[in-house]
């Protein structure tokens, strides 16, 4: 029988993308939806887009953009009016960097490929969004006016964890944007940065950055079930590395 498993941010952490798919007995007949940040934090940046890549072609898989990865896009593309190297480098992009020393012109290009065909959110038959960050327009993705805040903004992940659980969705001040879609999945902002968490559910938000850039887990879920998987804590996967940390 087919699931729909949603995957948390990834970071560069191959080794624990093996792992989750692994321990989640992922199937050819999974769809898998990953929510972006491939990229910038461990040692495999480039071997994570590979191994992607790769396993598009052999299952459904839904690719949404996250920050991270437009700003190795840039970075790729040498559109360095647009990336404040000096920042990009403290979280995550000096990894990048050094990772693609040894990846040739036409890998890159494939990379390059990839990254600009990632979409900025998807919603699904059953009125699920999933997407990277979150979005501002109150009538949704489809209407938001900066698409760049899909894949950057943080506000809709603060508002679910400030709202009263108790509040009356018919209350005129209830936020009309948990109104509009059955369930939200996002990554971005992290659940812990020091050890291992579980996902996380706020006023119909899921979030699934468990922390994999850093001390946390990647985490992988069934959307129909909430039954989720983890790897091991980045860290002990790549003990000789920093990651974000």
């Amino acid at each position: 029988m087919s699931r729909t498993l949603v995957i948390g941010d990834i970071h560069g952490g191959l080794k624990a993308v093996v792992q989750v798919l692994e321990r989640a007995k992922v199937t050819s007949d999974d769809i898998l939806i990953f929510l972006g940040d491939y990229v910038d934090g461990w040692s495999q940046s480039p071997e994570v887009l590979d191994f992607l890549i790769d396993l598009s072609n052999k299952q459904k898989c839904i690719f949404i953009r996250g920050n991270h990865d437009e700003l190795v896009l840039d970075w790729l593309e040498d559109r360095h009016e647009h990336l404040n190297e000096e920042m990009w480098f403290k979280h995550g992009g000096k990894a990048t960097v050094d990772a693609y020393k040894n990846v040739s012109v036409t890998q890159k290009e494939k990379h390059i490929q990839f990254l600009k065909s990632l979409k900025n959110y998807h919603l699904d038959e059953m009125n699920r969004l999933f997407v990277h960050a979150g979005f501002t327009n109150m009538n949704g993705v489809t209407l938001e006016y900066f698409p760049k805040m899909l894949y950057w903004d943080r506000t809709l992940w603060e508002m679910a964890l400030c709202l009263d659980e108790n509040m009356d969705k018919n209350s005129a001040i209830y936020p009309k944007r948990f109104k509009i879609y059955s369930e939200i999945y996002i990554g971005h902002s992290p659940l812990s940065k020091t050890e291992r968490v579980d996902p996380e559910f706020k006023n119909t938000v899921w979030n699934l950055d468990t922390g994999a850039a850093f001390k946390g887990a990647l985490t992988i879920m069934d959307v129909d079930t909430k039954d989720f998987w983890q790897s091991d804590v980045l860290s002990s996967l790549y003990p000789d590395e920093m990651g974000r940390n």
